[in-house]
């Protein structure tokens, strides 16, 4: 085999668009040409018996290339061995052939069975469960029938009438979906591909430590590539869901924050990311932290589309208190900088200006300019006196304000000079700063200062958004715990965030009327929130939580009850919600064998599996029965894995293109409904 390639290196080589000029082989500019069918590279290797009968096939007498296998040749290991360019712009997991994972179909996903949202029953956030699936491999067939988009069930609808039997839904309604959230957002696409204006997520974090086993509950025990299998699965789906003006943000702790970069970095592009927002959570440092207290938690921001505004934040009356009226203007305003940055690349706006009152020469400081071209500046100073363009040959004092050797400054630049003597321009000067209302660029110190600009409080129409969010205006951890236990007395949630956090995002992402959507709803803050702002809402929830919480908080809402919010939002009550839940086969067998406190209880699970059908294609029920007596040997949670194991994950939930299959039992009502959620009713 090396003969063969010394023989194929050989023969690339006496073509000089393959070779560089220090005699190095181009193995990349091979390989683009070999895609191509290059008709030289062609001829080039039927000229040669060994790569003529190596490369091609005869088919009735017609050579037919195998680029294929000749990628393979190049990009093997043994060719060119020393070679470090063997994979440039090639970049991934590469099998024992060295064939890039991405140009096979061996893809292994671990998403199913890493997935603590696939445990049924649990109630609270913090409980803590053991561990009950396996990784398995899926062929890409079975994701593509994993990822189906499901049938719905139980559609309620709450508005302020109560509760009723939901039949239909349509695009205005706001949805509150029970069951896994991979599969619900992957039933999502069918309708909502493009439509979601802001995602906000928090979902469960990766922590450093107490991770020995590659395993966790919801308390966040993870493995990092598990957790990172986790995110990008969903991460994938969410950016097909957003619209070409929308934006995801993803609350992050400080472990897991620069692995989620790198993964969103090349889920959404680098070109896309917007922010890292350090969130400042708590209102004091811990006493009691080791080493250097946190007080700060990551939101990374990322756009579907690059340079991607914010709205700015409204404004506050502490910004509007700095804004005064003290020449009696016609409206407030404050003193701001008369200079802008990058003199160096704006040598043009560099110049001097002859002062009124004082007559000396005012300079932008070292690296600044005038905010306006010479024209618009001469107007501007025509209000205090008579000014003309002048050349004073400053060259060498524009340049050290550019930061550039004189040499190299621009030319022919004039300065703003008097064109009237000195007193009689101070006598009007001065009458000025006397009369009031003076020129938006403006004397300080009663006229004899430096050049300042007015920002009118008129022309602020809001706060600009920044990378760092106080406690003060964006809420703590504390603010919102204190928030669920208002409305749920005792009902406490470990890790809510508050509502004024999830308000300033939707303010700065979203318009009255947008879509919201947060798939790792929790207790239901975010869909609360999007409530009373007047955005329409997506929540997803496996937790049995989402009954007792998000679902009452909304109903909370409607009967306009006082939350932190409520006042800046001017929410008095109204609106409705839609309830459902994916419509749950094997999902509910999972449930069952979790929830199994005895062999008694497996074994009834166990009977209605074999009888149901829905189990694996990969498992024959006559191996099973073989292995009775080592199966009886196993402990609980032992059988509760292989029971779980041997289950169809494609049949989680029944899927839409089976809805009529009286098999899976799917109602008339639910019928209608199903069909109404996908439009097709």
């Amino acid at each position: 085999m090396a003969n063969f390639f010394e023989t194929v290196l050989t023969v690339l080589k006496s073509d000089q668009r393959f070779v560089a000029e220090d005699g190095t082989f181009l193995r990349n500019a091979v390989y683009e040409a070999a895609m191509k069918m290059d008709a030289k590279l062609i001829r080039l290797l039927l000229e040669n018996e060994e790569t003529s009968s190596r490369f091609f096939t005869d088919v009735d007498g017609v050579k037919v290339f195998d680029k294929t296998g000749f990628a393979w040749v190049i990009n093997n290991r043994q060719f060119l061995p020393d070679s470090y360019t063997r994979f440039k712009n090639k970049i991934g997991l590469a099998d024992e052939s060295e064939r890039l994972l991405s140009m096979t179909g061996s893809i292994e996903f671990v998403f199913p069975y890493k997935d603590c949202f696939l445990e049924g029953g649990q109630s609270t956030e913090d409980q803590k469960r053991g561990e009950v699936f396996y990784n398995e491999t899926l062929s890409p067939d079975e994701v593509d029938r994993l990822l189906y988009p499901k049938c719905f069930s139980s559609a309620i609808r709450y508005d302020e009438e109560g509760k009723h039997k939901a039949v239909s839904t349509k695009d205005d309604d706001n949805l509150i979906i029970k069951g896994n959230n991979l599969l619900a957002l992957a039933s999502l696409k069918k309708v909502y591909t493009n439509r979601i204006k802001c995602i906000y997520i928090d979902p469960p974090y990766y922590f450093v430590d107490n991770k020995s086993a590659d395993t966790f509950g919801y308390n966040s025990n993870f493995k990092l590539s598990t957790w990172l299998v986790f995110m990008k699965n969903r991460l994938t789906i969410a950016r097909e869901l957003l619209s070409a003006d929308g934006s995801i943000w993803i609350s992050v702790g400080k472990d897991g924050q620069h692995y989620l970069k790198v993964l969103a970095d090349d889920i959404f592009g680098m070109d896309c990311f917007v922010a890292d927002i350090s969130w400042q959570k708590t209102y004091s440092p811990r006493n009691d932290a080791h080493g250097v207290s946190s007080e700060v938690e990551s939101i990374l921001v990322y756009s579907k589309m690059p340079n991607w505004k914010p709205n700015k934040l409204p404004r506050t009356e502490k910004m509007n208190s700095v804004y005064k009226n003290p020449d009696n203007d016609h409206t407030l305003w404050r003193t701001s900088d008369a200079f802008a940055p990058s003199a160096a690349t704006h040598q043009g706006m560099v110049y001097a200006i002859q002062h009124p009152v004082t007559g000396e020469l005012i300079y932008p400081y070292n690296g600044a300019c005038w905010p306006l071209e010479q024209n618009s500046m001469l107007k501007e100073m025509s209000n205090w006196a008579n000014y003309e363009f002048l050349d004073i040959h400053d060259d060498e004092r524009r340049a050290q304000v550019c930061g550039v050797p004189e040499e190299s400054i621009r030319k022919n630049v004039k300065a703003i000079m008097l064109s009237e003597p000195l007193e009689s321009a101070k006598k009007k000067a001065l009458a000025i700063i006397e009369r009031g209302q003076w020129p938006k660029f403006f004397f300080t110190k009663n006229g004899y200062g430096g050049i300042a600009r007015k920002t009118y409080l008129d022309d602020s129409k809001g706060k600009v958004v920044t990378n760092f969010w106080s406690f003060e205006d964006a809420g703590h951890t504390d603010e919102a715990k204190k928030e669920i236990v208002s409305i749920f007395d005792d009902k406490a949630f470990s890790t809510p965030k508050p509502e004024r956090l999830i308000m300033q995002i939707i303010y700065v992402a979203t318009q009255e009327g947008d879509l919201v959507l947060d798939y790792h709803l929790g207790s239901g803050t975010t869909c609360a929130v999007a409530h009373q702002m007047r955005r329409k809402y997506i929540g997803i929830e496996q937790m049995d939580y989402i009954q007792s919480l998000c679902v009452e908080r909304l109903r909370y809402n409607i009967s306009g009850g006082e939350t932190n919010i409520s006042a800046d939002a001017h929410w008095q009550g109204g609106g409705s919600f839609v309830y459902c839940e994916l419509a749950k086969l094997n999902q509910a067998v999972i449930e069952d064998i979790e929830a199994a406190a005895d062999d008694e209880a497996l074994a009834d699970i166990y009977e209605r599996m074999m009888k149901s059908g829905f189990i694996s294609y990969k498992v024959n029920p006559a191996d099973i029965e073989a292995a009775a007596d080592d199966y009886a040997a196993l402990s609980l949670d032992d059988k509760k894995r292989f029971l779980m194991e041997i289950l169809d994950k494609n049949l989680l939930y029944v899927n839409y293109c089976d809805i009529d299959d009286e098999e899976f039992g799917i109602s008339d009502e639910d019928k209608a409904f199903t069909r109404s959620f996908y439009r097709e009713g």
